[in-house]
């Protein structure tokens, strides 16, 4: 018996439905990048959603956008309720690769701070990622913290010190070449080298290990002109725009290499700048860290 056109393409489309082409499915779009933005969607319509994205994060929006951490494969889960209460369960596996940029996240108990570490200072990217790795900040204290200033940390002595030790002269054994670069500045945000005075440190090398983050105040035209005068060199419009918008320290520029910058969580910085310190700017209460490599 011969069939007709139309009979043909309809056997052709009860054999693709059967062979599972047309099954339901999640579709992925955005970068599979670690940090940058991922969306999922299903390919059908359902009552309920429950996402879980193979992380130890989940979701119960029907198109949710997730941002992975770590870089690795894996498997996203979705169980999607219709509306007689069926559940139907669809996996996707995808590959999440590691972030373009050198990123650091430090964790305290008021939040944590994604750090952008730069490549033009690679002295001293290379020193703290390898400290990094080594565990070596995990459980020291910000044992200097001035509001409108800045917080440091990065003295091993503070891992164990008791209530009052002044703190502030450890470090690792060693100090690092300074790496000043004229389009790093001092901004609200950004992660500089502290170091010993320039009476017995002319070449203003960095401690090994102790840094820290700008909070700063904000800054006006005037002041920038001043700096400029007094030190010697000229901000760019750009540069200029960033000071006037997020403020920061710029009488430290090039006196102090700045190495990196708060890419997200300049709120804890706010909140652990604002803790209660004693004569000598410790914390009354133990700030302590933990810092890891966003792979």
């Amino acid at each position: 018996m011969k069939l007709t056109l139309m009979a043909r393409l309809s056997l052709f489309f009860i054999g693709v439905a059967c062979s599972g082409l047309l099954q339901a499915q999640i579709s992925v779009t955005g970068e599979l990048r670690v940090l940058d933005t991922t969306r999922f969607e299903y390919s059908k319509t359902a009552q309920a959603y429950l996402w879980d994205f193979g992380d130890g994060q989940s979701s119960t929006e029907a198109q949710p956008a997730h941002r992975y951490k770590k870089s690795g494969p894996y498997t996203v889960v979705l169980k999607a309720t219709n509306d007689k209460g069926k559940i139907k369960t669809v996996e996707k596996n995808i590959q999440i690769d590691p972030p373009k940029a050198c990123l650091v996240e430090l964790e305290t108990e008021f939040g944590s701070m994604l750090i952008q570490l730069y490549d033009a200072t690679p002295k001293h990217q290379d020193n703290f990622v390898r400290l990094v790795e080594e565990g070596y900040f995990d459980s020291l204290m910000f044992h200097r913290v001035i509001q409108q200033f800045m917080i440091q940390g990065g003295d091993p002595d503070s891992r164990n010190a008791t209530a009052g030790q002044p703190l502030g002269s450890g470090g690792p054994g060693y100090t690092v070449e300074a790496e000043f670069v004229d389009s790093l500045i001092h901004i609200k945000g950004a992660l500089a080298a502290a170091r010993t005075g320039d009476n017995v440190n002319p070449q203003k090398r960095s401690s090994g290990s102790q840094f820290y983050i700008v909070q700063g105040q904000p800054a006006s035209e005037e002041l920038l002109n001043r700096i400029e005068a007094q030190k010697g060199f000229r901000y760019s419009k750009a540069q200029r725009e960033l000071y006037l918008e997020k403020g920061g320290t710029p009488f430290l520029d090039r006196d102090y290499t700045v190495f990196g910058q708060v890419v997200e969580g300049l709120d804890v910085l706010d909140k652990i700048a604002a803790v209660p310190a004693d004569p000598r700017n410790r914390p009354l209460a133990d700030v302590r860290m933990k810092i890891s490599i966003v792979r």
